[in-house]
């Protein structure tokens, strides 16, 4: 039997493909899109049983070529850009594609986790996993939100476990292919290795600068709750991931510069200190994002908790010390 895990070669996909190999499953058909090819890097260390095109797994899956040979799918594929707009492109990529996997995994009668995204609530400010709370601001949103309310129709009528995950501000290993769209502390990690200083947005809408806030989450912790839900297929829903925690970009600078400065064996450095010492400056709020940016995002995880999953998140310090580490130990 295979794990199918779609969008393999990105960055939650590679992450989970990782985990599927440390859990002792190589039995794993890896479906992406390799047309931006430094991917495949991604999935140097991981062992997979096949590699598949999107389109050829399309094509194979609608033609009946995998019934009855698998365990559960992983489904990560999509297209991310939430500046992306051509709309027929995002819809056939997003909302169809998935389409046609929930429709197989429940023909199948077979697990199906897939991510949806927190940018279905748009501006906030609440964000709990109901439909009064969504308002998505660009066609990458809605095709998610469009998926999630189609999702909530079958409800009543699931054959196996469906779960969707309201991914929040995701940082972590293997996203270096991501380009503009990766973490921000991957950007800093970058910027202040190079140039000695981070740059962030100055404030806008009532914030100081740099203290717009988001919930930013671990991958992995992403990874854990993915294999939580693996590993209890009787329970299903949509739901958040993310810390329950919203902490700024501020927070995120200062928690990278002083793991690099603790890795040269300096000192830790207050945010103060840092913006007096222009370790952290501030460039002018992007007039293209006033109206479209979400200057507040924390997740609500009561229904997460609710269902049992008790695991502790890390905070933005932890989390981005132990991306940083990572981080030095590939460059090193």
């Amino acid at each position: 039997m295979y794990y199918i895990v779609t969008g393999a070669a990105g960055f939650i996909g590679s992450n989970l493909v990782k985990a599927l190999n440390d859990r002792g499953i190589s039995n794993i058909i890896a479906v992406d899109n390799l047309k931006q090819a430094d991917k495949f890097k991604n999935l140097v260390d991981c062992d997979i049983t096949d590699y598949l095109s999107k389109e050829d797994f399309s094509e194979q899956l609608n033609a009946g070529m995998f019934d009855g040979d698998v365990a559960a799918i992983l489904h990560q594929g999509a297209c991310s850009d939430t500046m992306e707009t051509d709309g027929r492109y995002m819809m056939q990529n997003n909302y169809q594609y998935s389409l046609d996997i929930l429709n197989f995994c429940q023909e199948e009668e077979i697990p199906f986790l897939y991510a949806s995204s927190a940018s279905v609530y748009g501006m906030g400010p609440n964000f709990t996993e109901s439909r009064e709370f969504e308002s998505p601001l660009n066609v990458y949103a809605y095709s998610k939100f469009l998926f999630d309310q189609i999702v909530r129709r079958r409800w009543d009528e699931r054959t196996a476990q469906i779960v969707g995950l309201r991914y929040f501000n995701v940082y972590g290993s293997r996203e270096q292919h991501k380009g503009r769209m990766a973490s921000v502390a991957y950007h800093f990690f970058n910027q202040y290795r190079a140039e000695g200083y981070v740059k962030l947005f100055e404030g806008i809408e009532g914030y100081a600068n740099g203290a717009q806030l988001r919930d930013f989450v671990s991958i992995e912790d992403v990874v854990k709750v993915n294999m939580h839900f693996l590993d209890h297929p009787e329970q299903s829903g949509i739901f958040n991931l993310g810390t329950g925690k919203a902490q700024s970009f501020n927070d995120v600078a200062v928690a990278t510069i002083n793991a690099l400065r603790s890795n040269k064996g300096e000192s830790k450095l207050t945010l103060v200190q840092m913006q007096q010492q222009q370790l952290i400056r501030y460039i002018t709020f992007p007039e293209q994002l006033k109206g479209k940016y979400q200057s507040y995002t924390q997740a609500d995880i009561a229904a997460l908790r609710k269902i049992g999953y008790s695991q502790p998140f890390f905070s933005v310090d932890e989390g981005t010390t132990r991306y940083v580490n990572y981080l030095l130990s590939k460059v090193a």
